[in-house]
């Protein structure tokens, strides 16, 4: 990405000839490793006081710096915008004269922002410039978290309802007539409410169903889908070219498949949402993937590994070459458990390379390829670049077929150290998935390090936290009796609303770990199957997923029924 769009303001700074290209590398550097603001590390490093920085800002845009501290708002002033468009762009409205609406802008340096806000508000909007911390003090004062969550969301529903001029086109099959529709006002802020909300509920998915008589909306939290107030059918097709226009996608292509990719600022942050769209019987279904880089945490002490699995799992990903593979089913934080270890081992003296389908986090210091099958871009064909890249380290997204293991057990046995995913149920059954593809049971046996197969479980919401006395039919699904329990205790979720009613918040990691050791490879090499592997690792000391998520049970972290569900 190009500089000047990963930081306009420093790049505007520099222009400036504020700071030196010596200071410019070092802030743009220090921004690339912690994220925080380019204003902030300036003044951090003592490079440049906030007033110099506004000042530029606004020299820039065309305005004035206004100072917003001791400055009483009027309660008129504070109703021209709702609450959640105060906290969802960081703005604040500073003055109003006629029907010019003056706002401060947390970032005001994002193009079509103003446009955007004007059309929202309903007047003309004109930007002024004022310090960030400043701005999102005055929004947590006077539009406090919580204000107006619920009738936003219904009285858009009702103003979209009432509206005859989008009701009259939203049947429209005009590409023209959907652009048009997908900037109309009340289009743009009910599609940012609905981002905004699904953002603030940690969803990792977004889902927009057209079905015969109705529209749906739901959100993925915590692996669980949960159904949003839908609003009326006939707003399909605007809401779904409202983000096809967001995601810069072909608006009259209806009949394909498109993906695409929407960077959404969230007051003073941005979040990454993948778009994917499927042509369906009734319209265009809609999915979008939200990857939230402060909502995920890559450093490995974070996974919630064992102590025993930590320790193996740090000392595997140092050996100098070998194959570590993550496995389980689909959405079980494989690529995040991928993506921690090559944190860890991303160092100034190591070369690494990652094929990815798609990169889902851009990690500093790492290249990252994506894989684009429809232009021949295969993980075998890049796998083949790679080793011709002097790479010490290599990430296959997955294996996915003969040809990518083959190259994979090469770029092992020729000195590198390859990490990669697979979907199995279960860490033995990596090793028979790999055979049944066609590789070599003596090349697996020795070129693979460990396996660690997982799962996302579930957690208890901490808020309404209840312990209980498990029933024998429940403690027969889990294959234990009274006796084996002793004092421990049990506990489940009422339900509150810090969870939505669901009792669980969050989610953790249950994990079983396959070491290679002799007795293993020599099962490996006369093609035993699963069961048997599994057998023979159980009785060298492999945890099972099972035995793990006993260990979250008893802890207190999730329940009985996840851990039926899941393992």
């Amino acid at each position: 990405m190009p500089e000047e769009i990963l930081n306009p303001l420093l790049s505007l700074i520099k222009e400036n000839s504020a700071i030196d290209d010596l200071q410019y590398e070092e802030v743009l550097a220090e921004f690339k490793r912690t994220g925080k603001s380019a204003s902030q590390i300036l003044q951090d490093f003592g490079i440049m006081e906030m007033d110099a920085i506004l000042q530029i800002i606004a020299n820039h845009v065309g305005t004035e710096v206004v100072s917003l501290a001791n400055r009483e708002l009027s309660p008129q002033l504070i109703q021209t915008i709702s609450a959640k468009t105060a906290r969802m762009y960081g703005c604040l409205p500073v003055g109003l004269s006629g029907s010019t609406l003056q706002l401060a802008l947390a970032d005001p340096l994002i193009p079509g922002r103003i446009d955007e806000l004007g059309f929202i508000v309903g007047k003309d909007v004109q930007l002024v410039v004022a310090d960030p911390a400043q701005i999102q003090q005055a929004i947590d004062k006077y539009y406090p978290e919580g204000a107006g969550e619920d009738e936003s969301f219904s009285d858009i529903l009702k103003e979209l309802g009432s509206d005859k001029e989008i009701n009259a086109l939203a049947v429209s099959d005009d590409a023209a007539t959907m652009e048009n529709l997908a900037n109309q006002a009340p289009i743009v802020r009910f599609v940012d409410l609905v981002l905004m909300q699904a953002v603030q509920d940690r969803a990792s998915d977004i889902h927009f169903e057209p079905f015969e008589n109705e529209f749906k909306i739901r959100y993925r939290v915590d692996g669980a889908l949960y159904e949003m107030s839908p609003p009326p059918k006939r707003l399909a097709m605007p809401v779904v070219s409202r983000l096809k226009v967001m995601a810069n996608l072909n608006i009259s292509e209806r009949r394909l498949p498109q993906d695409g990719r929407i960077t959404y600022p969230i007051g003073n942050r941005s979040v990454d949402l993948r778009v994917s769209t499927l042509p369906t019987q009734f319209g265009e279904s809609v999915v979008l993937r939200v990857l939230d880089r402060t909502a995920v945490n890559l450093e490995i002490e974070s996974l919630g590994f064992p102590k025993y699995l930590y320790d193996y799992v740090v000392e595997a990903i140092q050996r100098p070459n070998g194959i570590f593979i993550a496995t389980g089913p689909t959405g079980c934080g494989k690529t995040t458990t991928l993506y921690s270890c090559l944190r860890r081992v991303n160092t100034i003296d190591s070369k690494l390379l990652t094929a990815e389908d798609p990169v889902e986090y851009d990690i500093e210091g790492i290249m990252q390829v994506a894989i684009n099958e429809s232009v021949g871009l295969t993980f075998s064909k890049a796998l083949r670049s790679f080793l011709r890249q002097d790479p010490d380290i290599i990430m296959v997204g997955e294996m996915r077929d003969l040809e990518t293991a083959q190259i994979s057990i090469q770029a092992s046995l020729t000195g590198h150290l390859v990490l990669s995913t697979l979907h199995t149920n279960d860490s033995p059954g990596a090793v028979t998935r790999l055979v049944d593809m066609g590789v070599e049971p003596f090349l697996i046996s020795s070129t693979l390090v460990a396996v660690v197969g997982q799962r996302l479980v579930r957690t208890i919401c901490k808020n309404c936290r209840t312990p209980f006395e498990p029933t024998e039919s429940q403690l027969g699904l889990l294959n234990l009796s009274p006796h084996d329990l002793g004092n421990k205790v049990f506990y489940y979720g009422r339900g509150c609303s810090a969870c939505n009613d669901t009792g669980y918040k969050g989610r953790k990691g249950i994990f079983e770990l396959l070491t290679i050791n002799d007795p293993v490879r020599s099962l490996i090499n006369e093609r035993a199957p699963t069961v048997v592997l599994r057998q023979k690792a159980v009785e060298l000391g492999m945890v099972p997923l099972r035995e793990d998520g006993l260990r979250g049970i008893f802890d207190g972290d999730t329940t009985i029924e996840e851990i039926v569900k899941y393992t």
